[in-house]
């Protein structure tokens, strides 16, 4: 499974929308965090092993997309931090981690309880 990278605020539009059909993981990363860093690898062993088709999954790296950032902490009402991960149903926010609290497994529960 793919973690799509986006940096507009079309690109979180269009999250957004697929949403309203399945659930979207929505990760912030840091390029210098290493804490950051290890949610990363997190993300990633979820989306090796996660069916393609139960959820999409796309990344925001702060360093290149600070204003993106910025605008989903407002959209959403969830205070920035990094790593942090945001899921998505429905076009709102249903759960969201960030530091160590973003681990494979937090991240499967969440996205199977919805």
């Amino acid at each position: 499974m793919e973690l799509r990278s986006i940096t507009t605020e079309a690109d979180l539009d269009e999250l957004v929308e697929a949403s309203k059909k399945q659930p979207v993981l929505l990760f912030k990363h840091s390029n210098a965090c290493p804490v950051s860093s290890r949610a990363h690898s997190q993300v990633a062993k979820l989306l090796e092993s996660a069916n393609p088709a139960s959820f999409v999954a796309a990344i925001v790296t702060v360093q290149t997309a600070r204003p993106l950032s910025n605008r989903i902490e407002e959209r959403f009402g969830i205070r920035h931090e990094t790593p942090q991960a945001i899921l998505l149903r429905d076009g709102s926010p249903v759960w969201n981690a960030s530091h160590w609290d973003v681990s494979e497994a937090k991240l499967a529960v969440a996205i199977d309880r919805g």
